[in-house]
């Protein structure tokens, strides 16, 4: 990316540190506003601290403390997200250094949890703001109208959602701050057909081999759980579970054909172990047996691990793209396990209640 420090080189920036930061929450905005030449200062709560990382890639060091800083010397603020807000907000001196920022027209931006900073110095009632899925209802109740979009933003207050938005996030911090646009090869915040991938990785985001491997391991996932649905429909005899079974195992091929298509679009095919997985899948259920119970059971353990994993995917990828369909894939698995789930109590209290079968031993003193 070409750089253009001229009209940049004094706006200073402050970007807010605890220990248990999401690594690239901090690394991506860091480092595109180190490049575009802007005077970026660590604050923290303590000057003696080296704070890590929640993924233990990210160690440094504050250039100074919340406590000591000045807000009218900056133009920006940055609130990364992960574990660090949370101790952020229980800090009086980082929490009053934002109102001030926001009270003085600042520019202040907040990425996934970073938004609890808000929510502490009550800075969110009547504005438009996006966060992690987690606090939603926690920027609701603090007054925010909730946007699930990658980028909100609302007059000097920017917002968005996970690693997965940081490409476009630090885009559209460093427009408003006078650095952007065509002459310096970086795309309009808004532009849907952009690289976002690569413009992240240039940032310290995700490589294009962390964001295939990941792929590959969702592929493999679904792959596998798709051919041990088939085998489940195939051996049931009760309709509602054979139905709910082949509805899930045509869910299930669409998320193939979807990781397969982007595996295609980044220039790359399934990997050995994804081709492979459902041969795997038909060989071990293929050991198993066929009682209706344990295998509706199965059916719902392959579910939540589904679940469990693509929600982790999700949320570790700064690729906009790939974090999106992980997001359509745990959504519809999220459905399909409470489908399941109520298909299971309700069989399950069907077996509770049926009337023990009569001894067919004879009686003790006959």
């Amino acid at each position: 990316m070409t750089q253009d420090n001229n009209h940049v080189s004094k706006k200073r920036v402050a970007i807010l540190i605890e220990t248990g930061v999401e690594d690239a929450e901090f690394q991506v905005p860091y480092k595109a506003l180190k490049m575009a030449g802007f005077d970026v200062v660590v604050l923290g709560s303590r000057m003696n601290s080296t704070y890590v990382g929640k993924q233990g890639k990210l160690s440094i060091k504050p250039d100074a403390t919340t406590t000591e800083a000045r807000p009218e010397e900056f133009d920006a603020v940055v609130i990364p997200g992960g574990l660090a807000p949370d101790t952020m907000r229980t800090n009086p001196n980082t929490v009053k250094f934002v109102q001030q920022a926001m009270a003085q027209g600042k520019l202040v931006a907040a990425i996934c949890h970073g938004p609890q900073v808000l929510i502490e110095g009550d800075l969110l009632k009547g504005k438009n703001a996006t966060c992690f899925i987690s606090i939603r209802k926690d920027i609701i109740n603090a007054g925010a109208n909730y946007i699930d979009e990658p980028l909100v933003v609302d007059g000097n207050l920017i917002t968005s959602r996970r690693p997965g938005d940081l490409a476009i996030f630090a885009t559209a911090i460093l427009s408003r701050l006078g650095y952007g646009g065509k002459e310096v090869d970086l795309p309009n915040e808004n532009d849907v057909t952009a690289e976002w991938w690569k413009i992240a990785a240039a940032w310290d985001g995700s490589t294009k081999g962390d964001i295939v491997k990941a792929l590959n391991t969702a592929l493999a996932g679904e792959r596998y759980s798709c051919e041990a649905f088939e085998h489940y429909a195939e051996k049931s005899s009760d309709g509602e579970v054979r139905s709910l079974l082949q509805e899930t195992i045509a869910t299930k091929k669409q998320h193939i054909q979807m990781l397969e298509e982007r595996l295609n679009g980044l220039g790359e095919k399934p990997s050995l172990p994804a081709q492979a997985a459902d041969a795997y899948a038909k060989l071990k259920t293929s050991l198993q047996g066929s009682d209706e119970m344990a295998m509706l059971r199965r059916a719902l353990g392959d579910i939540q691990t589904a679940v469990v994993d693509t929600y982790e995917l999700r949320n570790q990828f700064t690729d906009p793209v790939t974090t999106e369909i992980f997001n359509q894939i745990e959504i519809a698995l999220s459905d399909y396990e409470q489908r399941f789930v109520q298909l299971y109590h309700a069989r399950l209290g069907s077996e509770i209640a049926k009337p023990a079968k009569p001894s067919t031993s004879p009686a003790v003193g006959v």
